[in-house]
């Protein structure tokens, strides 16, 4: 149940981040998927780094996990633009 809640939240994640920084990406639901739960292990590791979240913390809410998949949406523009010119 577990796996099936990830899912859900790093699918919801991911599009808001997709909404909020919208342009050409490839992929799908996969992707939308990974780049949501890779938003909320970016802000979780980032989190636990500068002291914000205590070890027994549930770590980044919603708001935290799109602003985490927001800056890896970011940082991949970045890497494929760099990759194409």
């Amino acid at each position: 149940m577990h796996l099936l809640w990830a899912l859900i939240v790093g699918f919801i994640v991911g599009a808001l981040a997709k909404a909020i920084m919208p342009g050409k990406d490839p992929g799908g639901i996969v992707l939308t998927i990974l780049l949501g739960i890779g938003g909320a292990l970016v802000t979780d590791l980032l989190g636990s780094a500068l002291r914000l979240y205590r070890p027994n913390d549930t770590g980044p809410g919603l708001i935290a996990s799109v602003i985490g998949a927001v800056l890896l949406l970011a940082i991949y523009r970045l890497a494929v633009r760099h990759r194409t010119a």
